[in-house]
């Protein structure tokens, strides 16, 4: 139906001797030969890249004119192009003479450059929706878009692929959307884009994605050139489940050979580290390597799991994922550092996985907590950020390892989310009460900055929740463990593949997006639907994954497998986090680490507070939790780490320490070649090796000074500390 300015418009058309100028057009990309202003034409501005974020699609646009992102707000750029700066954009009784062609044609001065050649499909398309009225009116809405090929492995580097786009849209009919179609490759120095012809060129081989955009649908393409030239035998792999057989799959595709598995010293000393968080005492590994059979490494991943090791560990990895640390007080207590709701809640976290508890029921049971937070350990869930918005990115982040922060300003130009969605989200949480009683209040409200109102309460990606409701985390909390959700187990499920694995299937983690897919889709899928069938059990896939022939492989790449860094034909060594490392040293050394008030021979894993007094955590990079420890910002490691280790006082001042292990074997009498052999199995897990064994025994023999054996001893010592053997799960 014409508005009133629309039929105003096409009588002074008449008037002016123009008929004909709004019946329908042959060639039309719509059933009825009409341009359809949202399907039509918006397509061409993205193609075009006009609403691009660094073009009319900014924040805050550019010469004037601002677009929605990615046409994410057809509504909206109807409004700036047609109706804005008095409509002085679109010339209905001169339509050439619009300045909304005339400046992407370059006819005059843009400085956006030529974005659309006059006389070509663009331009013309864009002035026959002009000359119909330029009004905004659809008769039917995309559905979905569909690109061939989804996948394709090509043999060689240089090989070209032809990628194609159809939409299907709700009257039935579908269309080829291909030169509409904006192909983007992740990495332009692996895939060269044609943008006129959409072929797309592989240039070196691996594993690379296209994303395809068009409207507000994105579509990932993987393409694969195979790593070697030849196909590799691996029907000798031992396959133990779905993780084996979907890991070899593709890496025969790849063409790659895994590394052999590793030995039973190695097992012991990197599955120990990664469920329990410590080193394998000397005793434990003796009887590990002298015990026979076959199913030993089952038998002592069920006692990890089973330890309370296991359950200090873990409670210290989930308090990480939610950021438990003191609230900063408010009021009267402003700038002080409340630690009783993070005791509390630690305390609880630490319950819940001692006690096996699901996954979903601890989830339900942060997100629908109330209380006084001093004795409500999961109301402090709503003490970790400040404010609605916070919060609901907070959840998004942590439950479905989503960014939904990017659909605040815009809808998310990357994925499905929208800024209903998130000030939605926000809506919900605006109605709770965060200070030290958590409490649903009667009223609380988030402004959406679109439509500068009252945002409704509303489930990310589903529907508006009714005005009669208060509380929607039931809601929420309902959808969000529902089996069916996309997102919950997946994120979980990734975030332990990670910490056994080394990288997420997704990465990173907290980045669940359609254009940043998985490396292997439907691994991710069978992890996660084994991990709602079995009750969201957190030990029960972690078992499944420690079990795996793949979780057992050596960390030493191969010739041919060695620029592989995702996709798991060798192990990937990780360094061990601030707290495991700093417990190991103090375990190696036989000097416990000493950390604010805590009582002597508290281990770093067991820390409430991560910022309790610690020079050692501070040097290994502790995160404070303030912000995601998944982020750079939150990650450990780096130069000055390195530096303390080899010249601080962390190692030096505590190696040859009276009580310490040193201290205790030389007043024993221990010969060296015993002491050496007894901190390979403290630090390393495992005995020297033959050659280790005959540097040792000559660089601490008898023609040394018995002056000189101690200082070379606490060298030796300090030597396998600074190792990357040590320092890594390897």
């Amino acid at each position: 139906m014409k508005t009133g300015w629309s039929v105003l418009l096409a009588l002074t058309l008449t008037a002016l001797g123009c008929p004909g100028g709004f019946a329908g057009e042959a060639g039309s990309s719509s059933p009825a030969g009409r341009v359809d202003f949202s399907n039509d034409l918006i397509p061409v501005f993205t193609k075009a890249g006009c609403n691009a974020a660094s073009c009319h699609g900014a924040a805050i646009g550019r010469g004037g004119l601002k677009l929605s992102l990615y046409g994410g707000n057809p509504a909206a750029d109807y409004e700036a192009i047609v109706r804005q700066v008095e409509g002085r954009r679109v010339n209905l009784a001169r339509p050439e003479e619009s300045l909304i062609v005339l400046k992407p044609t370059k006819q005059i001065a843009h400085r956006g450059g030529r974005r659309l050649v006059d006389g070509k499909e663009g331009a013309e398309l864009l002035l026959r929706w002009i000359r119909q009225g330029a009004e905004n009116v659809s008769s039917r809405s995309l559905k979905r878009v569909e690109v061939a090929p989804r996948k394709h492995v090509a043999e060689k580097p240089g090989s070209s692929i032809q990628l194609r786009a159809t939409a299907y849209f709700s009257d039935g009919s579908s269309q080829d959307v291909t030169r509409w179609t904006v192909f983007t490759a992740e990495d332009p120095s692996a895939v060269k884009i044609d943008s006129e012809s959409a072929a797309a060129k592989l240039l070196r081989r691996g594993r690379q994605v296209v994303i395809a955009r068009y409207l507000d649908r994105v579509v990932p393409i993987e393409l694969i050139v195979p790593l070697s030239g030849s196909k590799p035998d691996l029907a000798a792999e031992p396959r133990r489940g779905f993780i084996d057989r979907e890991l070899l799959d593709s890496l025969s595709i790849l063409r790659l050979s895994p590394s052999p598995l590793v030995d039973d010293a190695t097992f012991l000393r990197r599955v120990t580290l990664d469920l329990s968080g410590r080193l394998p005492t000397m005793a434990a590994v003796r009887a590990f390597l002298a015990e026979p059979g076959p199913k030993k490494r089952q038998v002592v991943i069920d006692r990890l799991l089973a330890s309370e090791e296991f359950s200090e560990y873990w409670t210290l990895q989930l308090a990480k994922l939610l950021r438990i640390h003191p609230d900063q007080g408010e009021g009267e207590i402003a700038g002080t550092r409340d630690k009783q709701g993070a005791l509390k809640y630690h305390q609880w976290l630490h319950r819940q996985v001692r006690d096996n508890v699901g996954y979903d029921r601890l989830a339900r049971s942060v997100i629908l907590a109330t209380g006084d937070s001093h004795e409500v350990g999961p109301a402090n869930f709503y003490r970790t950020v400040k404010g609605p918005r916070k919060q609901a990115e907070f959840m998004s982040e942590v439950f479905m390892g989503s960014r939904l922060r990017c659909a605040n300003c815009h809808n998310h130009p990357l994925d499905r989310w929208t800024q209903d969605d998130y000030h939605g989200l926000a809506a919900i949480f605006a109605r709770i009460e965060g200070g030290q009683v958590v409490k649903v209040k009667a009223s609380g409200e988030v402004i959406h900055p679109r439509t500068l109102e009252k945002a409704l309460q509303r489930i990310p990606g589903e529907d508006f929740l009714g005005a009669d409701i208060v509380d929607g985390r039931g809601r929420l909390a309902s959808w969000l463990t529902d089996p069916a959700n996309p997102y919950f187990s997946r994120a979980i499920v990734n975030r332990l593949w990670k910490a056994m694995m080394g990288r997420g299937l997704v990465e990173p983690v907290d980045d669940f997006r359609a254009t940043n897919p998985p490396t292997h889709p439907a691994l991710l899928a069978g992890l996660a639907d084994d991990f709602v069938k079995n009750g969201y059990d957190l030990r029960h896939t972690l078992r499944l994954i420690a079990l795996s022939a793949a979780y057992s492989r050596s960390s030493k790449a191969t010739e041919e497998n060695k620029a592989d860094g995702s996709f798991y034909s060798h192990a990937i060594r990780q360094s061990l986090g601030p707290e495991v490392l700093a417990d190991a040293i103090s375990d190696v050394l036989g000097v416990a680490g000493r950390y604010g008030e805590e009582p002597k021979g508290t281990r770093a894993v067991t820390l409430v507070d991560p910022k309790t007094r610690s020079v050692a955590l501070d040097i290994l990079g502790r995160c404070s939790r303030e912000e995601s420890c998944e982020s750079p910002a939150g990650s450990t490691g780096g130069l000055q780490r390195k530096l303390h280790l080899f010249n601080g006082a962390l190692l030096n001042a505590r190696i040859g320490a009276p009580g310490g292990r040193l201290d205790k074997m030389i007043t024993a009498g221990e010969s060296p070649l015993s002491i050496v052999e007894q901190f390979y199995l403290a630090a390393l897990g495992r005995y020297p090796g033959d050659a280790e064994r005959l540097f040792w025994k000559e660089q601490l023999g008898e023609n040394v000074p018995a002056g000189r054996q101690r200082e070379l001893l606490e060298d030796f010592v300090w030597s396998l500390l600074v190792c990357n053997e040590f320092v890594s799960n390897h």
